[in-house]
Parts: structure tokens; C-alpha cells; sequence
């Protein structure tokens, strides 16, 4: 296992680099594989293709952040955790910016997007109810919360994550608010 990690750190390696370099689209396996000296055949043992690899990226990044807040998440501590999400990607944002105007089949927006349905859709489930936790329902915040953060990142200029984290709390704090105090006045 630990020869195969090393092959897909430096395949990942290699692309980085070479999405420093020019855009995704014209990036190659061969180009990949030519950078850190393996072979194709090396690639499609670990990778179905670029795409595959871009979203494992993702997902290795990503899983000592999620690890982190495994379980059932406080109240206080779910911004936290939002928090600490948006300062990933915005640390490696020349590199999340390239993989989101990508589109289309094996996209990252779509890795990233069924990563967050899953996510939204147990937070969707705990506040209101397993039957009411439809694919509509988490479709909708789903779309919202990639959408601002795809808008985000691409900005060229992208604010820091605690001032982007603070005004989206402020909107879904102060939307909440508006909505209950409309609904008790009925």
C-alpha cells in the first residue's frame, strides 16, 4: 500500500506542476506521466483518468479535515468546520481554480458537488427529518453552497475565508431569522 501512495503522490505531484503551467484541458496522461517518469501503464493501475486523479487529490486533502470532525458536530463548532473547509481550498486555490472550470463528465464541480450532497444531506435529514430530507430539498441547498464557493474561488479576488465564512453566516443567520419572525406573525 505504501508504494501504491507513493506512485499517486507523485502522479499528483506531477500534475499540479503542470497545471501551473498550462490549462487542464491540454494536459495529457502521457504529459503526467512523462513529468515524474512512469509509465501510462503505471497511471490506469491507479488512476481511470486525469479527472480520476484531480478528485483524489480532493479526496485525500480533504479526509484529515473531515476526520477531524467526524460524528455528530455541535452547533458551534459546524462554522468551525466550514471554516476550516473554505481555508483548504483557499490555501491550494490556484489549484481548485483551475479544476473547477473544468466541466462536464468526471469533472471535479461534479466530484465535488456529490461530495456535498452527501454531506447536506445528512445535515438537511438531523434539522428537519429523514422524509423531508428529499433529493429536491438537498438539491437546493447543495446548489447553493457549491455555487458560492465555486463563485468564491474563481473571484480573482478571492476574500480570505473568515470574511466569505462571516458573510454567509451573516445571510443564513439573518434569512433564518427574517423567515421565523414572518412565520410567528401569521
Amino acid at each position: 500500500m505504501a508504494d501504491s501512495n507513493i506512485t499517486k503522490r507523485a502522479l499528483a505531484a506531477s500534475l499540479r506542476e503542470l497545471m501551473l503551467e498550462a490549462p487542464f484541458e491540454k494536459i495529457q496522461v502521457a504529459h503526467i506521466c512523462d513529468r515524474c517518469g512512469m509509465s501510462r501503464k503505471s497511471f490506469y493501475y491507479h488512476f481511470k483518468d486525469k479527472y480520476d486523479l484531480v478528485n483524489w487529490i480532493f479526496d485525500t486533502g480533504f479526509r484529515s479535515l473531515a476526520m477531524e470532525f467526524s460524528g455528530e458536530i455541535p452547533a458551534d463548532d459546524r462554522w468551525e468546520l466550514i471554516e476550516k473547509a473554505c481555508e483548504y481550498f483557499y490555501e491550494d486555490r490556484e489549484f481548485y481554480r483551475k479544476a473547477l472550470q473544468v466541466k462536464g463528465q468526471n469533472s471535479f464541480s461534479d466530484h465535488l458537488r456529490k461530495y456535498c450532497f452527501t454531506l447536506m444531506k445528512r445535515r438537511v435529514a438531523s434539522l428537519i427529518g429523514d422524509e423531508a430530507a428529499d433529493d429536491f430539498t438537498v438539491d437546493f441547498f447543495t446548489d447553493a453552497i457549491v455555487c458560492a464557493m465555486e463563485r468564491w474561488l474563481l473571484d480573482k479576488t478571492c476574500m480570505p475565508p473568515d470574511q466569505f465564512v462571516s458573510r454567509i453566516k451573516r445571510i443564513i443567520q439573518g434569512g433564518a431569522a427574517v423567515i421565523y419572525q414572518e412565520i410567528n406573525q401569521r
